[in-house]
């Protein structure tokens, strides 16, 4: 037997735009039965997988327009106008939980493009908050994950820059200075979710006071991603897990301590099942 001091970080898990889209739908689920989901209604396989046995629906943007006369949750990445526009040819009623604070970009995008700006996107190519982000701008915005694929001498010499709300602080900013530097005039709009960007500095915290560190993610996850590098930056002992089955007790010696954190798309309980698996070692 091991014997490992263990700790569940409870700062981690769901944020608030995550929560709310999860109880949107089992408020319909145990009412109706069932609902319709456009994409993961989080990124997190276990989350979806214990949501679709209640009977949730995951559908693509291609099933949608063959349904009609349905329930549709539009999870909190958001969605593009055409989404809203298919829903009312096809008789869906749209259950938003579109995230707030993706809500709230949307419209900012939305400005910028009406003003004829040069807006650049740092975020995921293909991530569905982005695709909601890109709809906005008729497609036409530049999104990038990494400032290379930029050919800065061709760029125009005034852009409007936001962010996917869940990215890196530190790259956003490291990305604002190379543009400037380059003799770049940005117009920049941080738009990283607090939610991320404070989690990022607990979890700097949180990672230090342990011999080792269970990351707990699904490999979806951008915000995941992200938060795993901040831990593993900080201890390098991390561990990236999407399931308790995951974790190898070769990791750990006896009277250890184990910190387990997650991203804001890691359910509580599946962090909970995780430390049940170090305790039965």
């Amino acid at each position: 037997m091991l014997h490992l001091d263990v700790h569940i970080d409870q700062h981690s898990g769901f944020c608030f735009g995550v929560v709310y889209a999860i109880e949107m739908a089992e408020e319909i689920l145990n009412d109706e039965g069932h609902l319709y989901c456009l994409g993961d209604i989080v990124h997190n396989d276990e989350e979806v997988k214990r949501l679709t046995e209640k009977g949730l629906i995951i559908i693509d943007h291609d099933s949608l327009k063959t349904l009609r006369n349905e329930k549709v949750l539009i999870r909190a990445h958001g969605e593009p106008p055409s989404t809203y526009e298919l829903a009312i040819e096809n008789n869906l009623t749209l259950v938003d939980a579109s995230c707030p604070v993706v809500l709230k970009l949307q419209n900012r995008i939305k400005n910028s493009y009406d003003k004829d700006e040069h807006i650049y996107i740092y975020g995921k190519h293909g991530h569905a908050e982005v695709i909601g982000l890109m709809g906005q701008t008729g497609n036409k915005a530049i999104v990038f994950q990494d400032i290379s694929e930029l050919d800065i001498p061709s760029l125009p010499k005034n852009i409007t820059l936001y962010s996917q709300t869940t990215k890196s602080t530190d790259k956003f900013y490291e990305i604002n200075e190379i543009l400037k530097e380059n003799g770049i005039t940005v117009n920049s709009n941080d738009t990283i979710c607090r939610q991320v960007s404070n989690r990022d500095k607990e979890l700097r915290e949180f990672a230090s006071k342990f011999d080792h560190i269970i990351f707990v993610s699904g490999t979806k996850s951008s915000n995941g991603k992200v938060l795993f590098n901040v831990c593993r930056e900080k201890n390098p002992r991390t561990y990236f897990v999407s399931s308790p089955e995951e974790v190898d007790a070769e990791w750990f010696a006896e009277g250890e301590s184990v910190g387990i954190c997650g991203a804001t798309s890691t359910p509580m309980w599946l962090m909970e099942k995780v430390q049940d698996r170090l305790r039965d070692f």
